[in-house]
């Protein structure tokens, strides 16, 4: 028998006062044979509230549809959200002009825009101007916002002062529609009038505007590749899929020497890496000027020594802890191998359990992929507002009246005798709308992307379960898979609902405190940060826990039928009376799996960079972009698979410990768990 100090071998249970706060333990029930089938819908009022939800959504993916247009994206935008070229009231305005370029001296510019206004013009400055209120003509050549026409020089100074208009404006090159300044131009008789106008603040102000326009067109470059890279992608996925399939059957017969082979392997890329990093630190590190002939930011970034130290530590740091962990926790490797083993026969004993990850796996990809386009529409989505002004009814014709909006077009119909009236711009409508949608469409998209997982989770708990509580092992019906869907659908998608939306609810205020945490960086206040840093960490270990709550809630509901709160009560307290056994089988067998993703995931990327390297005649601006993508998605994958087997591992325990605390392993009570998992776990049946 195994010593206590593995955590998982059970003595005969007595009555303690520990026991009654952590709840009754589970009577023994003659009838009881595992999953309850006659059961009743649970939390219904959830499910009502989702599907309005859903519907709600659907409509504002429709809403952005009809009103955005992803043609735009990367046309340059005005301080007014006016799209350069586009809008009918700046269609001859295709330039984007900046009022101020030493304002975009920031290196958060690239990523944040320069904070300067910005209009839309015809063309960009042809020479160096500086506004001088005593020269008459002087007025004519300001840049001013839309709508803005000084008609004096007094008028002129006062539109200036209130940055209504530029105080000055550079000989400047037209670089991907943006005004860009000649930094070769001599501009030096105006740079002592105007503060910070220096030629380097100047040169580095339009490096910030040039990287901010590279990255835009990095991003489109990267929109390319991966639409000229879809076959191998595809491909790589594919290998993904098999390679996973493949994996899991090897579990249930050579479930040790895989994992050790995967545990190895994981080790030694890691080395592999460590070895590499330090080789292309030093070669950077003794060859700075590398860096000058990079041709794409991509580039800049690669061969900076500071990337390479970045990862040379992140490398190093995961081997060691790697190492440390398999030294220290070998003997319960040994255990959660033996466990995963026992968890491969329930997989197998279905066969579409290999095959159902992939239905929730389909349906998340599709929620991401609509999440994404939804929001990139409603970036997009405005429209150019006019209203009257001037307007008098003896004079002009039409039943308008000030402030009415109208259309430029229509509008000029109106004119007669002496009609002043004017079809003014005053602003983009529907672009107030971004922020409201854009938090609808993330909170929309936790959710329901926490819905499926949980849809799987309870699923995935009601097979296994099955297969638990079913004595004689070949007698687990051919259909639980169907059984445990149609059982699911039908009695507790209200209680998945209600599940998933506490953890979105949860995951949106994480949201909300990292966007207060980034608008409060300008203030560089100690206590602020202190209470953020701890609302931040506390929200992230709710969250966990909420994780972990939830899951095990859905294995208590799958078996006994029960609303969310009965059941996350019930598994909760038999944790509670369970937990050191439970949280060395959980953590263990998490590391095991985890190092089995990395390896086949770095496999699979492998493969697809020696083909797109050495077999595709594809021209690719960035040759990594579908091996990152395909690694990214092959994680998903490997991560949507493997929760089968922790899925697998925590409802086979936890249905061990309710056997536990149900029987006795006498000849009327014998447990139901199985010979190799009475062996691993230390208990016996007194008949066997």
């Amino acid at each position: 028998m195994q010593s206590m100090d593995d955590g998982f071998v059970m003595a005969p249970r007595t009555t303690t006062p520990q026991d009654h706060n952590a709840g009754r333990q589970v009577e023994y029930d003659p009838t009881f044979q595992g999953p309850l089938k006659n059961r009743s819908c649970t939390d219904v009022i959830c499910l009502f509230l989702f599907i309005v939800f859903i519907a709600c959504w659907i409509g504002v993916g429709l809403f952005v549809f009809t009103n955005g247009n992803k043609d735009i994206l990367l046309l340059p935008v005005d301080s007014n959200n006016s799209r350069c070229g586009y809008d009918p009231h700046v269609a001859e305005k295709k330039k984007l002009f900046f009022f101020d370029i030493t304002k975009c001296l920031s290196p958060a510019v690239p990523f944040t825009g320069c904070p300067t206004n910005q209009i839309c013009v015809e063309e960009c400055p042809k020479d160096t101007f500086l506004w001088n209120k005593n020269s008459e003509l002087n007025y004519m050549k300001l840049k001013c916002v839309q709508g803005i026409q000084p008609k004096n020089n007094e008028e002129g100074d006062d539109f200036v002062n209130k940055g209504l208009c530029a105080r000055y404006h550079l000989k400047s090159n037209d670089l991907l529609n943006r005004c860009i300044p000649d930094v070769t131009d001599d501009f030096s008789q105006i740079t002592n009038q105007i503060k910070d106008l220096t030629k380097d603040n100047v040169e580095t102000s339009v490096k910030n505007i040039e990287l901010l326009q590279n990255m835009e067109q990095v991003g489109h470059d990267i929109i390319k590749d991966i639409v000229e890279s879809w076959r191998e992608i595809l491909g790589g996925i594919g290998i993904a899929i098999v390679a996973c399939l493949i994996y899991m059957l090897m579990l249930r017969w050579i479930a040790g020497p895989v994992v050790w082979i995967s545990i190895v392997a994981t080790i030694a890329g890691l080395a592999a890496c460590v070895y590499f990093t330090v080789t292309y630190y030093i070669y950077y590190k003794d060859h700075p000027k590398e860096e000058a002939n990079a041709n794409t930011i991509f580039q800049q970034y690669v061969r900076k020594k500071g990337f390479w130290l970045t990862l040379l530590i992140i490398s190093s740091v995961a081997l060691l802890i790697d190492v440390l962990m398999v030294i220290f926790l070998r003997k319960r490797i040994f255990i959660a191998i033996a466990i995963i083993g026992e968890a491969s026969k329930a997989v197998s004993s279905t066969l579409m359990s290999f095959v159902f990850p992939i239905f929730p796996w389909i349906f998340q990809m599709a929620i991401i992929a609509f999440t994404l386009v939804v929001a990139l529409y409603i970036t997009t989505i405005s429209s150019p507002q006019y209203e009257v002004k001037n307007f008098d009814k003896s004079n002009c014709n039409g039943d308008y009246e000030d402030g009415d909006s109208c259309d430029m077009n229509s509008f000029k119909k109106v004119r007669i005798n002496n009609c002043k009236a004017t079809c003014e711009f005053v602003g983009m409508g529907l672009s107030s709308l971004r922020t409201p949608l854009h938090v609808f469409n993330g909170f929309a998209f936790f959710w329901s992307i926490f819905f499926i997982s949980a849809f799987g989770q309870m699923v995935q708990a009601g097979i296994f379960a099955t297969w638990y509580w079913t004595r004689d092992k070949s007698d687990v019906p051919f259909w639980s898979v169907t059984k445990s869907v149609a059982r699911t659908l039908r009695y507790h998608i209200g209680t998945l609902a209600f599940g998933s939306l506490i953890l979105a609810i949860c995951r949106m205020i994480r949201v909300a405190l990292e966007y207060i945490d980034h608008k409060l960086k300008k203030y560089d206040n100690p206590f602020t940060k202190a209470i953020l840093c701890c609302m931040k960490c506390f929200f992230w270990c709710l969250e966990r826990f909420l994780k972990f709550l939830n899951k095990n809630a859905y294995i208590m509901c799958a078996i006994h039928g029960k609303n969310f709160c009965t059941s996350a009560k019930d598994a909760f307290s038999l944790i509670i009376r369970n937990i050191l056994r439970f949280h060395v089988l959980d953590k263990v067998t998490d590391f095991v799996l985890f190092m089995s993703k990395l390896i086949i995931t770095a496999g699979v990327a492998a493969i697809v960079w020696s083909f797109v390297t050495y077999v595709s005649e594809r021209q690719l601006k960035y040759i990594l972009v579908p091996v990152i993508f395909v690694a990214i998605v092959t994680y998903l994958v490997t991560s949507f698979f493997f929760n089968v087997y922790s899925m697998a591992v925590d409802t086979l325990f936890l249905c061990f410990l309710e056997d536990n605390e149900r029987n006795d392993g006498s000849a009327h009570r014998p447990y139901y768990m199985s010979k190799n998992l009475r062996a691993i776990l230390g208990k016996k049946n007194k008949t066997s």
